[in-house]
């Protein structure tokens, strides 16, 4: 007799779900439902329990989650009790028997503790998944059932750390559960604490790369591109200068200098000692603009490490050995902060070299000017007072 109604609650829940289930049950549903039903097999037998109360624990495992046909959540224990009522109204069955069969359903609830033999069985059988070997692939069933019910995300690392606080929270009760589940249970906890591990070392890393993300990569390359152009074009204006300043100079010394020696050229000589000197000036001035400043301080690991020097500058790491500069270079690759540190520290002193330069070629383009007009201005005096006085 116990045989046909188990086999009429079979009809009863598949046909049930199958017809009113809602298909967001990723995880409350019939294989759910049939893991319970073997769970329960399994642990009443071993636990010597009798064949009444094997069937009185399957009757339930029947029908413990039919509640989701009509809630999505909250309170489905009660409906399943509701539902199971129609069902019984189908059989026959005594009433301490349909009592305690609702008891069986309703301790199903995560937060009721069990109080009978039977309760602890079937509570260890409804969460018997923590210890099994498909632990992650049912947690991932029941985290979508939910996103598809909320309708809202939960990331995958929020939902392992939800799964770690129920694993802690849980206790098997029935002898079984603890010698045979309690151990896959564990190591389920193991590799879950690994993903989490895991999980929030790529969040922070994440968080980290807010801060050296691509936006900050293309400041870095713009501003040092920027720079570099910079630098060029100050190169280039000295080279102007010294150009201009060499033709000045080759064509005193060829074309004047030689005519000095005549009496009524004598006007020429001042004019010329003054452009001669102002273009030598400008040519100094011109070079030492352009001429390198190289570092004198032998780099160390000490400093790499404690972000006092700047490796990726040629004038700091050429007396490094080739094992050194390598060690370094690898370093910053594998710390971030110390090498955008390095890049910061290039475009600072860049921008110091380049300050350099416009300084010294700001002062190099006024002496040239000066010169200039002072040599034109000395040419017309001179003559005008060589004329009056011959």
């Amino acid at each position: 007799m116990e045989e046909i109604i188990l086999q009429q609650a079979a009809t009863f829940v598949t046909d049930l779900f199958e017809n009113k289930l809602s298909p967001k049950n990723l995880y409350h549903n019939i294989a759910h439902t049939e893991r319970v039903l073997e769970n329960v097999t399994k642990i009443s037998k071993y636990e010597n329990c009798n064949a009444h109360d094997i069937f009185l624990l399957k009757l339930a495992a029947w029908f413990h989650d039919t509640g989701y046909t009509v809630v999505e959540d909250v309170g489905h224990e009660f409906k399943s009790v509701e539902i199971i009522k129609q069902f019984f109204d189908q059989i026959s069955i005594s009433e301490e028997d349909k009592l305690l069969v609702e008891k069986l359903i309703l301790v199903t609830q995560s937060n009721l503790p069990p109080k009978t033999h039977l309760e602890q069985i079937m509570k260890d059988a409804d969460c018997a998944h923590v210890a099994s070997n498909d632990f992650f692939d049912i947690s991932e069933q029941l985290r979508l059932e939910l996103i598809y019910k909320k309708e809202e995300e939960i990331l995958e690392l929020d939902w392992f750390l939800k799964n770690k606080q129920f694993l802690e929270k849980h206790s098997f009760y029935t002898t079984y559960a603890i010698q045979k589940l309690q151990p896959q249970k564990e190591i389920n906890e193991y590799h879950l604490n690994q993903k989490i591990t895991k999980l929030e070392e790529k969040r922070a890393n994440k968080s980290a790369n807010k801060k050296t993300g691509r936006g900050v990569e293309t400041l870095f390359r713009v501003q040092l591109k920027n720079h570099i152009e910079l630098s060029a074009i100050a190169d280039t204006k000295a080279n102007i200068l010294l150009s201009v300043n060499a033709i000045i100079i080759s064509v005193v010394l060829s074309n004047l200098v030689p005519k000095l020696d005549n009496e009524s050229n004598l006007f020429l000589v001042y004019p010329t000692l003054i452009l001669l000197t102002f273009s030598v000036i400008s040519i100094v001035l011109s070079v030492i603009s352009t001429r390198p400043n190289i570092s004198n301080v032998t780099v160390t690991k000490e400093m790499i490490v404690n972000n006092r020097t700047n490796i990726l500058f040629f004038g700091n790491f050429y007396k490094m050995n080739l094992k050194d500069f390598e060690w370094g270079i690898d370093y910053l690759i594998s710390n971030e902060d110390t090498l955008y540190n390095s890049l910061t520290k290039d475009l600072y002193y860049l921008g110091l070299v380049l300050e350099r330069k416009y300084r010294l070629l700001r002062i190099t383009y006024t002496v040239f000017m000066i010169g200039i007009v002072i040599s034109a201005i000395s040419f017309v005096v001179s003559y005008n007072f060589f004329i009056n006085i011959f």
